[in-house]
């Protein structure tokens, strides 16, 4: 891919000149272990490859945006290999984020961050007014099952909107023309975090995964509930191993808050776990290589395991509800129960609901991101990029946007607000003691999310 901010040379004069062109620069800025996983890996299939003396093409740079979310060391090495060495690293927060890529002359930024935070970063990168800026990239995680105009109209402004699929491409585009914007940015790739051998069965082995989510099912009697029926289902099966793949350790927050942890709730299931039951840890895709079923939710793991077509099931325990985000496999034929399961049923999956999903299990996944890279060396290309145009703006969200920009120490028109920014050996100290009490805060704030809140909440049920 041809650079744009820190050589002037055309591709075409770069192509005729023995000297490698300069590798891209690009920066990642995340705020949880999902979207450090996906912007990591997506910013890898976006610049991938060498160039012609075997240099990689792309040095990138890791950023994670200061928060309640941020992943612990432990969350970012069960991510697994990200192809971005541990001291490439760094939290930041938006301000000094901005500060970087007006300093550093990125050629390229992925913004894997929350709506919001990628709307306030948007209006920073504007603000700076750089006579090269970075391409934006941006997209989701998983599946967008909720807040769909909403979080689409945040992350308007970006040059490339990554589409999980063909489905949700269109979607997005919908949004985005419903309303009078620009929808040239939606395109379509796939998750960046697909791969893996396809599934085989072993005769000696029987083991079935339960990929636990943050925040769904919410309620204590719901969660426990599939904790007590997945429980009863290894004491159906003594001889099959079931696993529940837990996303965080109490005390750890991903990208949706989880106020009741299965390991509090499986303390004190009565009648104790049964020996082939365990609670797990670990990155998805080591526990995908010897899974036989794989029940869930809503959980994005569900694609993870159709891509590679293992055996997936989705519960309708408890409804099929928007709440759940089970309605998204709505078609896929992947709907299923507890009873079904114990029963011995497997779904089998709807080949033309898969083909609409972005999962590629025909093989199409080498060419996924084609069209994206494409668009990314295009703009790249580019000898100036207009500043970002996002749809909200202090005319058109005046309500709403400056809310949203307060959240990350911006003014409405983008700019830092006075005192969000500190320099020099007064900067330095003021840093330190901003860490001690955001640590002090942190922890305050995971102990009444999972401690205090659940009791208020009881105590008002009485």
């Amino acid at each position: 891919m041809p650079t744009r901010n820190r050589n002037s040379a055309s591709p075409a004069e770069l192509e005729s000149t023995d000297a490698p062109p300069p590798a891209l620069r690009v920066a990642v800025l995340a705020d949880s272990d999902t979207r450090w996983k996906w912007g990591a890996l997506t910013a890898r299939r976006l610049t991938s490859g060498e160039d012609r003396a075997g240099a990689p093409r792309a040095e990138i740079s890791g950023l994670l945006l200061r928060g309640r979310a941020t992943p612990t060391p432990r969350q970012l090495a069960e991510v697994g290999d990200v192809g971005i060495a541990a001291d490439r690293v760094r939290e930041v927060t938006a301000v000094e984020f901005l500060h970087t890529v007006r300093d550093e002359g990125y050629d390229l930024v992925v913004l894997a961050l929350v709506g919001g935070a990628v709307q306030a970063m948007l209006h920073g990168l504007a603000a700076l007014r750089l006579p090269a800026r970075p391409v934006v990239v941006t997209g989701y995680v998983g599946v967008v099952y909720e807040k769909l105009a909403d979080g689409l109209l945040l992350r308007h402004g970006a040059d490339v909107v990554l589409a999980n699929s063909r489905q949700d491409a269109d979607r997005f585009r919908a949004v985005y023309e419903g309303v009078g914007a620009d929808a040239s940015a939606v395109t379509e790739a796939a998750l960046p975090f697909l791969g893996g051998a396809p599934h085989r069965p072993e005769p000696r082995r029987d083991t079935v995964v339960f990929a636990a989510q943050p925040s769904v099912p919410a309620s204590r009697a719901d969660r426990t509930y599939l904790l007590r029926r997945l429980v009863e289902h290894a004491r159906l099966h003594p001889g099959r191993e079931v696993l529940l793949k837990l996303r965080s350790k109490p005390g750890e927050h991903t990208t949706h808050i989880e106020e009741l942890p299965y390991q509090r709730l499986a303390e004190r299931l009565p009648g104790g776990l049964p020996p082939n039951f365990r609670l797990v840890y670990g990155h998805m895709g080591e526990l995908l290589d010897r899974t036989d079923l794989l029940v869930t939710v809503s959980s994005t793991a569900a694609l993870e395991s159709l891509h590679r077509r293992i055996p997936t099931a989705v519960l309708t325990d408890l409804g099929v509800r928007e709440a759940l985000g089970n309605h998204h496999f709505i078609g896929s034929g992947l709907l299923t129960s507890w009873d079904h399961l114990d029963g011995g049923a497997h779904p089998r999956p709807d080949e033309r609901w898969l083909a609409g999903q972005g999962v590629a299990a025909d093989g199409g996944y080498d060419t996924a991101y084609d069209t994206a890279r494409a668009r990314v060396a295009a703009l790249l290309a580019s000898p100036r990029l207009p500043d970002p145009a996002p749809y909200y703006t202090p005319a058109t969200a005046p309500g709403y946007l400056p809310g949203i920009l307060a959240r990350h120490h911006l003014a409405p028109d983008g700019h830092p607000l006075p005192g969000a920014a500190a320099t020099g050996e007064t900067g330095r100290v003021r840093g330190a003691v901003r860490e001690a009490v955001r640590d002090a805060a942190r922890g305050a704030y995971r102990q009444g999310v999972q401690r205090v809140a659940p009791v208020i909440r009881r105590m008002g049920e009485l």
